[in-house]
């Protein structure tokens, strides 16, 4: 019989491409990695890894119980959320992740509502980049998470995920006002000027560049902020000129211009597949989707609830 935990560790393999890389998104040690994956060998009765040196590489054999673990894992899922189905009441922790723009503003009464109506529920929120929203959710460190992909910067599907979209977002382009904010209005008006972008490998690193580069320049940036707040004190401070959705504006300081641009943001709300009609995480949804709903209705943010 072949032990399920073995398998999602060849599965993760399969994902991540190295026995240290598993190690770390698991908690485990190399070590241990390595000897789970060759006990799995043993039971599996062929050889599932390459060893070359350091690297390891999945054989034809090991492909194709990859391919058949993502299933195996996914029937579990389903099978754990028809077992919490079965219960009078959600109880429990609820382990969410959301993005820094989403867990200050639709998260908060979200989580309000959905304790007030599940109170044995735990709630546990982590705020983390959307780069490292499938490896949390892969890990069993998150069980729902609240991700986004701008036009920009297209996400590669992850057939082992389930993803609903939530929001659509206008994208402002954030000046200040006395470096002629209200006259330009354009990114490509932009070319000359300093930039404020997030950390290097975030997303919204990757979209200011993407950005600047079909408009065809390289923006130079001088500063690096990840709260889109202290984004827009640095723009009003005159320190540069940033890309800013519309989650993002939410008390913009006086002497800053926000011009739409083209590109959208798209959020959505992310799980492993299989997990999504556990009650807890169902409920999650079903709590942010009104509370996307309602900020709808205020902000004129589009809901696909």
């Amino acid at each position: 019989m072949i032990d399920v935990r073995r398998l999602r560790l060849l599965f993760e393999l399969s994902r991540r491409g190295t026995i240290t890389a598993v190690a770390d998104a698991l908690a485990y040690t190399p070590s241990a990695v390595s000897q789970q994956l060759a006990a799995l060998e043993r039971e599996a009765g062929v050889p599932l890894l390459e060893r070359s040196g350091r690297r390891v590489a999945l054989t034809p054999a090991g492909a194709v119980l990859a391919r058949y673990a993502e299933s195996v894992l996914a029937v579990l899922e389903e099978a754990s959320a028809a077992l919490a189905a079965t219960r009078s009441s959600l109880t429990g922790p609820l382990r969410i992740g959301a993005f820094p723009s989403a867990a200050r503003t639709i998260l908060p009464p979200a989580l309000v509502a959905l304790g007030g109506e599940h109170p044995g529920l735990e709630l546990m929120v982590t705020e983390l980049d959307p780069v490292a929203v499938p490896g949390a959710l892969h890990a069993g460190t998150l069980d729902v998470a609240l991700t986004f992909v701008y036009d920009y910067v297209p996400a590669e599907p992850d057939p082992a995920l389930e993803t609903e979209p939530l929001l659509d977002e206008s994208l402002y382009l954030a000046a200040a006002t006395g470096q002629g904010g209200t006259e330009r209005t354009s990114i490509d008006d932009w070319r000359e000027a300093s930039w404020i972008a997030g950390s290097p490998d975030t997303l919204c690193h990757t979209m200011v560049i993407r950005a600047c580069q079909a408009c065809g320049f390289t923006p130079r940036i001088r500063h690096h902020a990840d709260d889109f707040a202290t984004v827009l004190a640095l723009v009003a401070a005159g320190q540069g000129v940033s890309l800013i959705p519309q989650l993002g504006v939410t008390g913009t300081p006086a002497g800053v211009s926000l011009t739409p641009v083209t590109a959208r943001r798209r959020t959505g709300i992310a799980c492993r597949k299989g997990t999504s009609r556990h009650p807890a995480v169902a409920a999650f949804a079903a709590a942010i989707r009104e509370q996307s709903r309602l900020l709808g209705a205020v902000d004129g943010i589009t809901s696909a609830a």
